[in-house]
């Protein structure tokens, strides 16, 4: 995938997108977590309503979620499947406008056209919501949408962070990770300008609220076993016993519809970063 503001010529082509397998992408890439009405559970064997309204603080002022339902005129029910496409992996609206990167479009760029299809095809399958989250709440400079375009060349970079070559289940963890998962848009630090620092992948940061801090998830702080990080992901229970907790619950309700394969996978790719001290 390129930085540009344009998809690759038959990006789409020839690719029928399967709903049901969508269901698994959309647990993978964590879209509930923040599209669901806030306060709202998407429920096993239910379908989300994804109304957004969500509200994300961070140090470049608030952004809240907005609506991807179904519905035409709220949500992105009239938007092309090429629409779509361009606002998960550039960042852009169908107007051609830039998202702010609060929207993980740096990783999802990594994401593979078959599942980004499947995805699109399980979005399409879920209710309509008429309502309209309320704008960003973003002050100047960081609400002047043009500069997103040198954000992107600055920051926007397609290439692994864990470099090829890698045995198949690593490979695979590194791609629900650093594409499907973006794990490391919270759990690696930003410069001042919001980039991912790259040399301390998944080293923790500050929370962007301002409260806290989002762990380590490198070899250097987390010890677990690949088998306990895979329970982890799994029922959110610690090697400890103690429990996931803010917004790693919602995280776990993800991972816990993924594979035991899958997160393996994901628990193996950990273990194969490079510590951040």
């Amino acid at each position: 995938m390129t930085n540009a503001r344009e998809l690759p010529a038959g990006y789409l082509a020839g690719l029928q997108g399967d709903a049901k397998r969508g269901e698994y992408i959309f647990a993978a890439a964590g879209c509930a977590s923040c599209h669901l009405a806030p306060e709202a559970d998407w429920a096993a064997g239910s379908l989300p309503a994804l109304p957004g309204g969500r509200r994300f603080p961070s140090p470049f002022g608030t952004f809240i979620a907005p609506n991807i339902s179904t519905d035409t005129t709220a949500g992105i029910g009239a938007w092309s499947d090429r629409d779509i496409v361009r606002a998960i992996t550039l960042g852009a609206s169908p107007e051609g406008s830039h998202y702010y990167p609060a929207f993980p479009y740096a990783s999802f760029q990594r994401a593979a056209s078959s599942d980004i299809a499947d995805l699109i095809a399980y979005l399409r399958t879920l209710p309509a919501v008429s309502s309209t989250p309320p704008p960003h709440e973003v002050g100047f400079p960081f609400n002047i949408r043009r500069t997103l375009a040198f954000w992107k060349a600055l920051f926007t970079n397609p290439a692994p962070v864990l470099p090829d070559p890698l045995p198949d289940d690593i490979a695979r963890g590194r791609y629900l990770v650093e594409a499907l998962g973006h794990c490391g848009e919270c759990h690696t630090p930003r410069n001042a300008l919001g980039g991912l620092k790259r040399t301390a992948w998944l080293g923790g940061a500050p929370h962007p609220s301002g409260e806290g801090r989002i762990p380590n998830i490198t070899s250097a702080s987390l010890n677990w076993s690949i088998e306990e990080i895979a329970a982890y992901l799994q029922s959110g229970f610690t090697p400890e016993f103690d429990v996931a907790g803010g917004k790693m619950i919602e995280v776990i309700a993800n991972t816990s519809r993924l594979s035991d394969d899958d997160r393996m996978a994901i628990a193996r790719y950990l273990k194969a970063v490079p510590p951040v001290e």
